[in-house]
């Protein structure tokens, strides 16, 4: 992906994206089983997801997470906002998870989670 690429990205954003890598659980249908692929980044309004198998844009989504800890469950609903299929170039692939409907106590969690890892992220002066 190019700067300009990037650039274009970051303006559109509501929130910053956070780095972190995280075993995130989640299905489209109720009747499936839970898959299970790692995230790349968080903000307070979603997630990418790295995944070979992507679901298209649209697609509603239940997400369930914890902390490394595994001290709480992060859970709810989200949908599939972005899709980077495998084998592009420079890319990688997954999907971008928009959050619906996750509890407060989870979005404050979330919203934590992002202000500690760039607190720690920021240079120091």
């Amino acid at each position: 992906m190019s700067d300009s690429e990037n650039e274009k990205d970051d303006e559109r954003r509501r929130h910053p994206r956070t780095p972190l890598s995280l075993l995130v659980q989640f299905r489209f249908n109720t009747f499936e089983d839970f898959l299970a692929d790692y995230s790349l980044n968080i903000s307070p309004g979603g997630m990418f997801i790295r995944t070979d198998e992507p679901q298209e844009e649209g697609a509603i989504v239940y997400l369930q997470f914890s902390l490394k800890d595994g001290s709480r469950l992060i859970e709810g609903m989200g949908k599939v906002v972005r899709c980077i299929p495998p084998g592009e170039p420079n890319r990688i692939s997954g999907m971008g998870i928009e959050f619906l409907n996750f509890d407060e106590e989870s979005m404050a969690l979330i919203e934590e989670i992002c202000a500690t890892r760039q607190a720690q992220t920021r240079p120091k002066n």
